[in-house]
């Protein structure tokens, strides 16, 4: 299911050519927005996800699956449990 256009995604769609990320941004700003719009997009609210679960989602826009799912953890926009097995979209970031 696509999510409407929000002004995060307008504001981001420069880093994207055919659907796909171009590149990760280095500045911290520039990343905060790409992350949360990540989060906004492919992730649903309230779900749990597996690490495999993640990496595929994440895999349908960039293929550095490891920097973008840790990248969403540090921000706190996914949760990761202490085992490192689930991953969790938080309702409120």
């Amino acid at each position: 299911m696509l999510k409407p256009m929000t002004e995060t995604s307008r504001d981001v769609s420069a880093l994207f050519a055919s659907g796909r990320l171009i590149a990760i941004p280095r500045r911290t700003a520039r990343r905060e927005q790409l992350l949360r719009h990540l989060a906004d997009t492919l992730f649903e609210p309230g779900r749990t996800y597996t690490e495999r679960e993640v990496n595929d989602v994440i895999r349908t826009v960039h293929d550095d699956t490891a920097a973008l799912r840790r990248y969403l953890v540090d921000d706190g926009l996914l949760t990761r449990s202490p085992d490192g097995t689930a991953y969790h979209r938080p309702t409120t970031p």
